[in-house]
């Protein structure tokens, strides 16, 4: 079946599979927060990014191993079910290290902007983006056979950048960090893939940049 990333909570997982990558995206919690889980083709290996909440859900989802949990900001609605996942899978816990205090399960793995994130064969690019928290991360696979797929958490949605609750200075650099470090380097053919919601793509979103800009929002 096709992939569209359209998810509900108390539904079914959707489920995308790349020549080495398959991407699980499941929603969960009062919220309505995406949880993507990573499986490399080659290794079995497993990451899944931000164990938002319930836990059940996403151990059912997970299986039997994990490696690694990311968690892509500090706001509790995306690490409310980390200390349940962590303890059930033994899995290594990762963040933006400028957040890492503020997340309340230690972080093993601190990653600053620029860093590589293995799950099994397949690299993750983690970028540093400023403005809906200051150490928010997104990760970004380049698929070597295809387009990037990118996991915004709450940076990037469908119709704008994430909330920076009218502080104008934060709404600058996270405007500024999504212009840089996602609409300049990729191409529109760049899945995004956020913490709540549908998916969206960067082509759809690149010719909204000016009205963004101007609404301050």
């Amino acid at each position: 079946m096709t992939y569209h990333g359209a998810v509900k909570v108390g539904g079914p997982p959707d489920v995308r599979e790349l020549a080495h990558l398959i991407i699980t995206k499941v929603a969960v919690g009062p919220y309505d927060n995406n949880a993507y889980l990573l499986r490399c083709r080659d290794t079995d290996e497993q990451l899944l990014i931000d164990a938002a909440a319930e836990a059940p859900v996403l151990l059912e989802t997970v299986g039997e191993q994990l490696a690694t949990v990311v968690t892509t900001h500090r706001h509790q609605d995306h690490w409310g079910a980390l200390a349940e996942v962590v303890a059930a899978t033994g899995a290594r816990t990762a963040a933006g290290r400028i957040d890492a205090a503020e997340i309340g399960v230690p972080t093993a793995l601190a990653l600053d902007d620029g860093d590589t994130l293995a799950v099994g064969n397949c690299r993750l690019t983690v970028r540093h983006l400023v403005g809906h928290t200051p150490g928010a991360i997104v990760l970004v696979y380049d698929d070597p056979q295809g387009h990037p797929h990118v996991f915004t958490g709450d940076c990037l949605f469908p119709g704008g950048v994430g909330n920076t609750w009218g502080d104008a200075a934060a709404f600058d650099s996270l405007f500024r960090d999504v212009n840089e470090k996602l609409f300049d380097a990729l191409p529109d053919e760049a899945w995004v893939y956020p913490g709540h919601g549908g998916d969206t793509t960067l082509g759809a979103e690149r010719p909204h940049l000016s009205e963004w800009r101007e609404r301050g929002w």
